[in-house]
């Protein structure tokens, strides 16, 4: 009987690389104390691993032609990992979690020239979604829940990343989606075209592999090839107007200085409803 293939543990044991098909390499999030939150080391180390597997490092067999990123302990992530970040620090050291290695781990899946499959075992909330939504394919087991809880904190989310959801499931489904801040199960997120296939907790790992598997043994150029043209259309819209991108990151930028942000994740913590002051 083959040997196990080896697991990699970076980000101090939060983010393990291992191979579990060939030409398939896994990333998967293990910070089970917070929930699979998403923090500086596990999003320095995505980026690191996407870009290292692009130039043909890291793995130990053939060229990496699919990446799957999952969770560990029967959950995917809670998001970013802010909660615990003090009041008088909160502003800086939220803004700068968000604004710089979650764009360059988003952007990193993005970039990566092969196919890239989320594979959600459980609830997948805030950032989590957004880097899931980041993939090229996404499977969800059939009981979890999604969401984007930025109503309930007083977030305002980057205009990138909600273009990301509009792209995805259309203006509507982004409304209410954000507006509403509420959780949708699996099924209506395969409806929505938020995720692209559900399964059972006992089949996920299964369809996971086969379904990597068949990317993985796909002809590369056309992969590579697909994969661009994809991306090019989506960027042929045009760039915003340079004020008006401005605008929109100085409203994400004053959220996080707002007395309702500090109220929101307050009330989060302390599982109460929040009591907004619009400031």
């Amino acid at each position: 009987m083959p040997a196990a293939p080896p697991v990699r543990a970076l980000a101090d044991g939060k983010l393990l690389l291992d191979e579990p098909a060939a030409g398939v390499t896994r990333l998967t999030i293990s910070n089970p104390a917070k929930r699979n939150a998403l923090d500086h080391p596990i999003l320095d180390a995505i980026t690191q691993s996407l870009a290292e597997l692009a130039a043909g490092g890291m793995s130990a067999g053939a060229e990496t032609r699919c990446v799957i990123i999952t969770g560990a302990h029967g959950m995917f992530s809670a998001g970013y990992d802010i909660g615990e970040i003090p009041e008088e620090e909160f502003e800086e050291r939220a803004e700068r979690l968000v604004a710089h290695p979650f764009t360059q781990a988003i952007e990193a899946f993005e970039a990566y020239p092969f196919p890239t499959l989320a594979v959600l075992p459980g609830h997948t909330i805030g950032g989590g979604l957004e880097l899931a939504l980041s993939c090229d394919l996404r499977l969800a087991e059939e009981k979890i829940k999604l969401g984007m809880p930025p109503a309930k904190l007083g977030l305002v989310y980057s205009h990138t990343g909600l273009r990301r959801f509009i792209d995805a499931i259309g203006a509507a489904r982004t409304r209410e989606l954000f507006l509403l801040g509420r959780y949708i199960d699996a099924p209506t997120a395969l409806s929505w075209g938020l995720v692209t296939r559900v399964a059972s907790a006992a089949e996920l790992e299964t369809q996971a592999l086969a379904l990597a598997s068949e990317l993985a043994g796909n002809a590369p150029l056309s992969q590579r090839g697909n994969k661009r043209v994809i991306a090019a259309l989506l960027d042929a819209r045009g760039e915003l107007e340079p004020g008006l991108e401005a605008e929109l990151i100085e409203l994400r930028r004053a959220s996080f200085a707002s007395q309702d942000m500090r109220e929101g994740m307050r009330a989060f913590a302390e599982k109460r409803a929040p009591r907004w002051s619009g400031r």
